[in-house]
């Protein structure tokens, strides 16, 4: 069967962040149920976060090719599915561990992939982006309303059907056939004009980097506790399920009308903005559980996560040549899977004994990067 190409990658972005949807808000209330502790909780989140970290950064960029991609999507989606059957075997921690490693090193790549993929066909057949990759936050609402719903009106096993149910719809829809395939570049890339060493001492991009590490990491605790804390505070999941959309929501907006919001503003401007979202959002969530309250702290998604990830975008993108490439595959490697995985662990501890505790901490974390601000970017362009 041939699909268009648009609904193909529309098609795998909604399935991966379906199963994602599931994964991050929910995967520490069903290894809760399976009887571990939270500080085990924190180092498996925290492991598997080190294997996203590994799994972004060296799996995917194994394929050289761009006609290669497809093929290797599938890959990587088999062996996703295949790893997420390992949950069903069995809970003893050693296990679990194992398996955490192995799903997420799989499931990782898929994201940078299909990012890789998209651009090419963006090139090859004028793919619009920016309505595609909406299905993926589509999706994403969707599938955490849907597990906090399912999980109130059932137990905490459906979290780990609907993941491997959206794994295999991922797969599936990977297995057909988009109308136009990636083709491969002949011409080889320019020498960048910086080598790694220089590139990662120069005084803004250090300094951005790691802003935007703190920023992104400080929502550790959010992605690995906020579930079991606000059940334990007395909210059914099915709210939970409605808060972490919330947030989605409020970061598919922002996206959506970033350009007429932001056209003006500099990166360094962006990160203050995000930052003083974040301690706000952070010291909110520390003092109180009331709902009002998490209604405004979830709104604040937009500002700690969605506004800087736009500012690192528009950092990245004032580099030169290869320069892009490589910032952005720190970044990603940093930022959205090192930092995380590092506070996430650390989590764990600070949950178990100071349980609403590590939101004070994710604040002060977060403090820093009101001064990490970089000036420059390149060239003499001031931010």
């Amino acid at each position: 069967m041939t699909l268009r190409s648009t609904w193909w990658l529309g098609l795998s972005y909604f399935t991966y962040f379906f199963a994602y949807g599931v994964y991050l808000p929910f995967w520490a209330v069903w290894l809760q149920g399976n009887g571990l502790s939270p500080e085990k909780i924190g180092l498996l989140l925290g492991a598997g976060m080190v294997a996203r970290f590994v799994g972004s950064l060296l799996v995917a960029s194994q394929v050289k090719n761009p006609s290669q991609l497809v093929t290797a999507l599938r890959t990587v989606a088999a062996l996703t599915l295949l790893l997420a059957a390992g949950f069903w075997l069995g809970g003893q921690w050693l296990w679990l561990l194992f398996v955490m490693i192995g799903f997420n090193l799989f499931f990782s790549p898929l994201v940078p992939l299909s990012d890789a993929l998209a651009a090419t066909w963006t090139r090859q057949i004028n793919l619009p982006y920016g309505p595609v990759r909406l299905w993926g936050s589509l999706a994403f609402v969707v599938s955490s309303a849907l597990t906090g719903l399912l999980v109130s009106a059932w137990s905490y096993q459906v979290i780990l059907l609907l993941l491997t149910l959206g794994i295999a719809c991922m797969l599936g829809g990977m297995l057909l056939k988009p109308s136009v395939m990636p083709q491969g570049e002949s011409a080889t890339q320019a020498a960048v004009s910086l080598s790694w060493r220089q590139l990662l001492t120069e005084n803004s991009v250090w300094r951005f980097l790691l802003c935007v590490t703190l920023l992104q990491g400080a929502h550790a605790a959010y992605y690995a506790f906020s579930a079991i804390w606000w059940q334990e505070a007395g909210y059914p999941a099915s709210t939970v399920g409605y808060l972490w959309s919330l947030g989605v929501v409020a970061e598919v907006i922002i996206f959506a009308s970033s350009n007429p919001l932001f056209r003006s503003w500099s990166a360094r401007d962006l990160l203050l903005l995000s930052a003083v979202c974040a301690v706000v959002r952070w010291s909110l969530m520390a003092s109180t559980t009331a709902l009002p309250v998490l209604i405004v702290a979830q709104i604040l998604h937009c500002g700690s996560f969605t506004v800087c990830h736009l500012a690192a975008m528009r950092f990245i993108a004032a580099r030169k040549g290869g320069e892009v490439i490589r910032l952005q595959a720190v970044y990603s490697a940093l930022a959205m899977g090192g930092g995380i995985a590092v506070m996430t662990m650390f989590s764990g501890w600070l949950f178990e004994h100071y349980r609403s505790g590590v939101f004070w901490v994710m604040a002060a974390v977060v403090l820093p990067a009101l001064f990490l601000r970089p000036r420059v970017v390149a060239s003499g362009l001031k931010q």
